[in-house]
This record gives C-alpha cells, sequence and structure tokens, in this order.
C-alpha cells in the first residue's frame, strides 16, 4: 500500500500569481487566467472614465463669458457685508489713519456748510436739530427783532462817544442805555411768546434750551444767522 502510494506521480499546480485566478493545472482552465475583480467590475465606472478620457482639456486662463454660469454660489448679503468689514477693518499705517480721518472730517464739514445753507436736517450740528430747534428758528426769523440791530446801533454810539463834543457823549451815553433796555424788553416779550407757543405746539418733546437758544439767534443780523431763514418776515411758523 505504501509502496504504491509512493509510485503515483505528483501533480504541480502552477498559479499566475493573480489573486482570484485559477491554477493553470486543473482542465480546462485556459491558459491566460482572467482576474475576478475584472469579471465584476461596474460597467457604469467604465463608460464614466472613458468619457473623462475623451473630454477635452480646459484651460483655466482663458476668461470666462459673463453670461455663462460663475460655477459657484452667489455670497449672501451677511457674507458680503462681512467681507466688506474685512476689508475695511484692515490694518493701517498711522499715517494713513490720520489721512483718512481727515477726508472724513472734511467730508463731514463740507456736509455740515452746505446743510446750514439749504436747512437739511439730516447733516445739521446737534445743537440745530429737531423740530422744536427748527421752530424756534422760524419763529425768531419770521418777526422783527431789536436785538438784530444792536450791532449797526453800536457802531455808531462808538462813533459819537469818540467825539470830543460833551453833547455828542451825553447822547452817545444816553443811546447806550435806551438800546440795552429795548433789547432786555423786547428779549422778554420774545422768549414768554415762543415758550407759550412751544408749550402749544409740542407739549410732550423736550424743549429744554429752545429758548435760549431763539434768543442768542435773534441777537444776529437776519443774512448772518445759521441755519438760513427758511421763512419771510411776517410769515406764521
Amino acid at each position: 500500500m505504501s509502496a504504491a502510494v509512493r509510485n503515483v506521480p505528483s501533480v504541480h499546480l502552477e498559479t499566475t500569481g493573480v489573486a482570484g485566478s485559477f491554477p493553470t493545472g486543473l482542465g480546462s482552465t485556459p491558459p491566460y487566467p482572467v482576474p475576478l475583480g475584472f469579471v465584476f467590475r461596474s460597467r457604469a465606472k467604465d463608460e464614466k472614465a472613458a468619457a473623462a478620457d475623451k473630454a477635452p482639456p480646459t484651460d483655466s486662463k482663458q476668461p470666462r463669458d459673463p453670461q455663462a454660469p460663475k460655477g459657484r454660489p452667489t455670497p449672501k448679503r451677511s457674507e458680503a457685508q462681512s467681507q466688506r468689514r474685512s476689508v475695511a477693518n484692515t490694518p493701517m499705517t498711522r499715517k494713513e489713519a490720520a489721512r483718512r480721518q481727515r477726508e472724513e472730517r472734511r467730508t463731514a464739514l463740507e456736509r455740515q456748510r452746505q446743510a446750514l445753507a439749504s436747512g437739511d436736517e439730516r447733516y445739521l450740528p446737534a445743537r440745530d436739530k429737531g423740530p422744536v430747534r427748527r421752530f424756534a428758528r422760524d419763529f425768531i426769523d419770521s418777526r422783527f427783532n431789536i436785538a438784530e440791530y444792536f450791532l449797526p446801533m453800536a457802531v455808531v454810539i462808538l462813533v459819537l462817544s469818540m467825539i470830543r463834543v460833551a453833547s455828542l457823549q451825553n447822547v452817545a451815553l444816553l443811546l447806550w442805555l435806551v438800546v440795552i433796555v429795548l433789547i432786555v424788553l423786547d428779549s422778554i416779550v420774545t422768549g414768554f411768546r415762543l415758550k407759550k407757543r412751544l408749550a402749544e405746539r409740542f407739549p410732550d418733546d423736550n424743549k429744554r434750551g429752545a429758548v435760549a437758544y431763539a434768543l442768542m439767534r435773534s441777537l444776529q443780523m437776519r443774512r448772518l444767522r445759521l441755519p438760513k431763514p427758511q421763512v419771510k418776515r411776517g410769515e406764521r411758523p
């Protein structure tokens, strides 16, 4: 029995060394075995690979047609605003920061100057803003005020007082007293009327300082007032 086993010739099985292939010494195995991975490969992947190989190469440096799609989503408004803020907050040198501040200050002053000439409420100084202050200005500009003639009368009185004539100097002194008394009386009457009109027109608004603001305006000549008068004399505000 053992001798018969020893006399049986041994069969040497060779493989191709590829995983999933069949040995070359078995029955009807083909001389060139096909890997199992190729048998079960997806046809969809093969078609996609072939299409990608046939696609012509594109040049990234070629300019994009303005009518063509961007190829990326449009950023949201919040993202665009954050990007603008990041650009605005980029660090600057001290010289650039000072130059920007000067430009902003010059622009703000120019807007204020135009607003004082046109009466635009948006760019007026803080002391001139608000409906209460606007009404106070219109109230003063719509009437004659003795205080607005103080400057020309002061020049006349000063000239008379410089003349070395006793009678003219006495007249100049008397004029000083008369002018001062008239201005005080006119200011008291104006302030009382304005306060009453403000209480009727703006019962719930803050009216602090409005009367003093109006009286200071009455001391200026009409053509020199800022903001410029928006009503005519005699016109009811």
